[in-house]
């Protein structure tokens, strides 16, 4: 995955995970009242060694901040020349709403061909359907690639 500007990408606990022990940080797997297996922390974030646990895909991204600001920069040309640098036209001071959007995408565009991925595999990995929650997000129903 990569969008421009970002910095820093983390899934659950991200890098505060690092501080933690292994049993700390260990998400325990249990049968809820439904009958669902859940874990009980989401420190992984959803995703246990590349693979979906069927927890909620939990994620943060950091962002530079935006270079172009209207102030005098100090630069250097490619002849060498030390010159100082002033932006003129409108930019935005903050990516923040139009980050949202993009990671937003990106994550869909990454979790769709996963997804399509396992289907192509000619259902070598068949998904139990006794252990997925329905969806209603209104997606066709795609069903196993057939060789």
């Amino acid at each position: 995955m990569s969008v421009t500007a970002s910095k820093g990408f983390e899934l659950g606990s991200g890098f505060s995970g690092a501080f933690l022990t292994g049993s700390e940080h260990n998400d325990e797997f249990y049968t809820d009242e439904h009958g669902r297996i859940r874990t009980r922390t989401n420190r992984s974030g959803g995703i246990q060694g590349g693979i979906s646990n069927g927890e909620i895909i939990n994620m943060r991204v950091a962002f530079k901040p935006t270079p172009a600001i209207s102030r005098k920069q100090h630069t250097v040309t490619r002849e060498k020349k030390e010159i100082e640098l002033l932006v003129h036209g409108r930019h935005d001071p903050c990516v923040a709403p139009r980050a949202v959007p993009v990671v937003e995408a990106m994550v869909a565009l990454v979790l769709v061909d996963q997804l399509m991925a396992q289907y192509a595999q000619c259902n070598l990995f068949p998904i139990n359907a006794e252990l997925q929650e329905p969806l209603s997000l209104g997606f066709p129903n795609f069903e196993p690639a057939t060789i």
